[in-house]
């Protein structure tokens, strides 16, 4: 029998924040400065839109990965009618639900350089990481199961890893700045391998870790990463052989 997992009580509390502005950015968005009133079809349309993607992302933070449109439909109080009156597809309401979860993410992000001491900046970094891969774990899993059958998903889940592995290098930078570009470059990798959503899955539900214990697992391995590679660095310039300049 599969593991459930528990999720943390922020999860859900970010989810509801987040599917209360989601419904109120869909109505206030379709809004035209052009009439002072909303038309009452195109109201209760967006109304119905908004109430569809959030039971699919209610589902999925449920357990259902695979849920059917009449599961869906039956979540968000609608007829399966409705489900394709406003979604052309499963697959355009997924896409639209992984935009939706993308915009979340970029809390998550720091756009900041290297500033402050190594063992400040790794910890912070790891609040952040943690947080983001705990939040995004239900979603996720869904994703990873329609991505080999929809490019828009795929790229969706490009997009998001590369914006992950962007804020390793700027959080980093200065360490990364040390060994020749080639050896920096394969640092990165590691770093990324270490502190993304597979590794973070991995210690969460195969291991049997909670969120602290994980935390600190990514935490120790960044520091090993990093610490292996200055010493390397370290080596590589002793062992360097001297060059002497002619005398002029």
């Amino acid at each position: 029998m599969q593991q459930r997992i528990e999720y943390p009580e922020f999860v859900w509390q970010e989810s509801a924040n987040y599917l209360h502005c989601y419904c109120k950015y869909i109505i206030l968005s379709r809004m035209t400065t052009s009439w002072p009133t909303v038309d009452g079809r195109k109201a209760r349309a967006d109304r119905t839109r908004a109430a569809v993607a959030a039971a699919l992302l209610a589902l999925l933070q449920d357990g259902h990965l695979h849920p059917t449109a009449a599961e869906i439909a039956a979540r968000a109080g609608v007829s399966l009618r409705s489900v394709f009156q406003h979604f052309e597809d499963l697959e355009s309401l997924y896409a639209a639900v992984s935009d939706a979860q993308m915009e979340r993410l970029s809390r998550f992000i720091s756009q900041e350089t290297g500033v402050g001491q190594l063992s400040d900046r790794t910890r912070s970094f790891v609040e952040r990481r943690a947080e983001l891969l705990e939040t995004i774990t239900p979603v996720r899993r869904a994703a990873l199961l329609r991505e080999p059958f929809s490019k828009e998903l795929a790229r969706r889940l490009r997009w998001a890893h590369d914006m992950a592995r962007e804020e390793i290098e700027r959080t980093f930078a200065p360490e990364l700045g040390r060994p020749p570009r080639g050896d920096a470059m394969s640092l990165v990798f590691a770093l990324d391998v270490a502190t993304n959503w597979s590794a973070w899955d991995t210690l969460r539900r195969m291991n049997g870790l909670s969120i602290e214990e994980s935390k600190r697992v990514m935490e120790g391995t960044i520091r090993a990463l990093l610490n292996e590679a200055e010493s390397y660095s370290t080596r590589e310039r002793r062992a360097a052989p001297r060059v002497d300049l002619p005398n002029s």
